[in-house]
């Protein structure tokens, strides 16, 4: 077939773009949580094999690239840990705070991805409201609407928002 080449081509090409556009950083964070350089290029290898292997399942209406590949490498990262403490009896060398850090960035690039989702109208309220600190008063004069369209519109906006989180597997 030679479509079928072509195809697996392209995803050859993706899957290196994807690793020039993301590699360095995922090693940074693998190297930060474990605090070994060769298990950390091990842990994005694995990371790439896997991306690989799963493709097809990958969705971008669900989360960015990035998204993705810092969920499959942040899963791989806590299995290296585990494993590396059942070999051994002494404390386990993870820097918990550069994990909790990753992990907090992560969290932040989803719900952010959750929030480029919403209609611009629930979009600009949510960051209003949430972000920017702002009262319901405030941004109802601003956007020159009546102060229950503004709470309507936030109501609506943070159901979908959970909606959104989670499909794409984010718990509160």
């Amino acid at each position: 077939m030679p479509g079928a080449s072509a195809a697996v081509a392209a995803d050859e090409e993706g899957l290196r773009a994807a690793f020039l556009a993301h590699g360095g950083e995922m090693f940074g964070y693998a190297r930060r949580a474990l605090g070994d350089t060769s298990a950390a290029e091990e842990v994005v290898q694995e990371t790439f094999i896997r991306a690989w292997r799963a493709r097809a399942r990958f969705d971008p209406e669900l989360g960015s690239l990035r998204t993705w590949l810092f969920a499959i490498e942040k899963r791989i990262v806590i299995d290296a840990a585990r494993a590396r403490a059942s070999r051994r009896t002494e404390t386990l060398d993870v820097d918990v705070g550069a994990a909790d850090d990753v992990e907090r960035a992560l969290t932040g690039w989803q719900v952010e991805e959750a929030i480029r989702r919403l209609r611009p109208d629930h979009r600009q309220v949510v960051v209003e409201t949430y972000y920017r600190g702002r009262s319901g008063r405030e941004v109802a004069t601003d956007l020159g609407v009546p102060e229950g369209t503004v709470r309507s519109r936030l109501f609506y906006a943070l159901r979908s928002l959970r909606l959104t989180l989670d499909e794409m597997g984010l718990e509160p």
